[in-house]
C-alpha cells in the first residue's frame, strides 16, 4: 500500500520535471528557428548576400584598420565601469569579470539577470565580500539601464529637430523612456528614506518566499534592514564616485556606436544618405529591442531592426546589411571569445588580495 502511494506521489513530480525540461527544450530551438529565419530567409531579401559580400571584399585597408580600432576600443571600455563601482579593483580584473559575464548572457538565457549572478560570482570567488559586490553590480547594472532607456529619448529629440521622423522609431522611443522613466523612479523611491527601503525590502523578501516555496528552494536572505543598509551603502558610493560611474558607462556603449558609425562609413553609407543622427537613432533605439531577453545577444532582432532602420533613412540595401553584420561581427565576436577565455581562467586574474584578506577589507573601508 505504501509503494503504490509511493509511486503515485512521483507522478505529479515526473509530470512537473517533464514540463521543466521541455520548456528548457522548446525555448532554445524556437530561439534557434528565429535566428536562422532571420538570416536565411528575411535579410537575404532585402540585400542579397552576393552583393553583401562584394562590399565587404571592397574595403580599402585604411577601413580595416579603422574597424580593428573600434573593435578594440569597445573591448577596452567594458572594465572602467566596475572599477569607478568597485574602488580598487585593478582594470585586468575588472575586464576579466565584465568580458566573461558579458559572454554568458550570450549563451544563457536571461539576459542582464544571467551577466550580473556572473560578475557576483567571480567578485565573490577573488575574496570581495558580498556588500561591496552586490552594490557595485547593483549600481553599474541600473547605470546601464538608465542609458540604454535613456538615450532614445535624447536621439528622438535630436532627430525631430533635424527634420526627421519615424513614427515606428517614435514609438520605440516612447516605449524605452517610459522604462528609463520606471527605473528613476523605483530607484528614487529606493533611496529616499530608510522606511521607504524597510518596505521595500520587507515586500521583496515576502514576494521571494512565496515564489521560491513555489519550486521548493530556499529563498536569498533578503529582509527590510538589508534594504535599508544597502541604500545607505549606495548613497555613500554615489556621492563618492557617481560621476566616475556615469563617464565610464557612456564610454562603455557609446564605443558601440562608434564601431557602427565606422562600419556604415566603411562600407559607402555615406552621411548625405544616412546622418549622424539618424544612425545614432536607429542604433539606440533598436538596442531598447535587444535588451529584452527574447533571444540571447538579440540574434536576428538587433540585425533586422537595425538594417530596416538603416535602410528607411536612405541607406540602399547591400550596404545597409553589410554595415550591420560587420558591426554586430565587431560588437559581438572578439568580446563573446575574449569573454569565454576569461570565463574560463577566470582564478588567473584575480587582483592579487585573495591571500590578503585585510588588504580587501583596507580598500573596502577606503570606500
Amino acid at each position: 500500500m505504501s509503494r503504490a502511494a509511493g509511486v503515485c506521489s512521483s507522478v505529479p513530480n515526473l509530470r512537473g520535471e517533464f514540463r521543466r525540461r521541455w520548456r528548457s527544450l522548446v525555448l532554445p530551438v524556437l530561439g534557434a528557428i528565429f535566428v536562422a529565419v532571420i538570416f536565411l530567409v528575411v535579410l537575404p531579401r532585402i540585400a542579397d548576400y552576393r552583393d553583401v559580400w562584394g562590399v565587404a571584399r571592397g574595403l580599402g585597408w585604411y577601413w580595416w584598420v579603422a574597424l580593428t580600432i573600434a573593435a578594440v576600443l569597445n573591448v577596452a571600455t567594458f572594465g572602467p565601469p566596475l572599477m569607478a563601482a568597485l574602488p580598487g579593483l585593478q582594470y585586468r580584473a575588472a575586464l576579466a569579470v565584465s568580458l566573461a559575464s558579458n559572454a554568458s548572457t550570450y549563451i544563457a538565457p536571461g539576459g542582464a539577470f544571467v551577466g550580473a549572478g556572473f560578475q557576483f560570482a567571480m567578485l565573490r570567488g577573488w575574496g570581495f565580500r558580498g556588500r561591496a559586490v552586490t552594490l557595485a553590480v547593483a549600481v553599474t547594472s541600473v547605470w546601464n539601464q538608465f542609458v540604454i532607456f535613456g538615450t532614445p529619448a535624447v536621439a528622438i529629440l535630436l532627430l525631430t529637430r533635424e527634420g526627421g521622423r519615424s513614427p515606428v522609431l517614435e514609438t520605440m522611443a516612447w516605449i524605452g523612456f517610459a522604462l528609463f522613466a520606471a527605473i528613476v523612479i523605483g530607484f528614487a523611491i529606493g533611496l529616499r528614506s530608510d522606511s521607504q527601503a524597510r518596505w521595500i525590502g520587507d515586500v521583496a523578501a515576502r514576494v521571494l518566499r512565496n515564489v521560491f516555496a513555489l519550486v521548493r528552494r530556499e529563498p536569498p536572505g533578503l529582509s527590510g534592514d538589508g534594504f535599508v543598509r544597502f541604500r545607505r551603502d549606495t548613497i555613500e558610493l554615489l556621492r563618492a564616485r557617481w560621476h566616475w560611474i556615469t563617464v565610464a558607462t557612456l564610454a562603455g556603449h557609446y564605443t558601440v556606436y562608434v564601431a557602427l558609425i565606422v562600419s556604415l562609413r566603411a562600407t559607402g553609407v555615406t552621411n548625405e544618405e544616412v546622418t549622424f543622427i539618424e544612425s545614432f537613432a536607429a542604433w539606440s533605439l533598436v538596442r531598447v529591442l535587444g535588451a529584452i531577453p527574447i533571444v540571447p545577444g538579440g540574434f536576428g532582432v538587433i540585425e533586422l531592426g537595425l538594417t530596416g532602420a538603416l535602410v528607411g533613412f536612405g541607406a540602399p540595401n547591400a550596404e545597409a546589411v553589410a554595415a550591420v553584420l560587420i558591426y554586430r561581427f565587431l560588437t559581438v565576436v572578439p568580446p563573446l571569445a575574449l569573454g569565454a577565455v576569461f570565463g574560463a581562467t577566470w582564478q588567473r586574474h584575480h587582483p592579487g588580495w585573495k591571500r590578503d584578506a585585510t588588504a580587501i577589507e583596507r580598500v573596502e573601508a577606503g570606500r
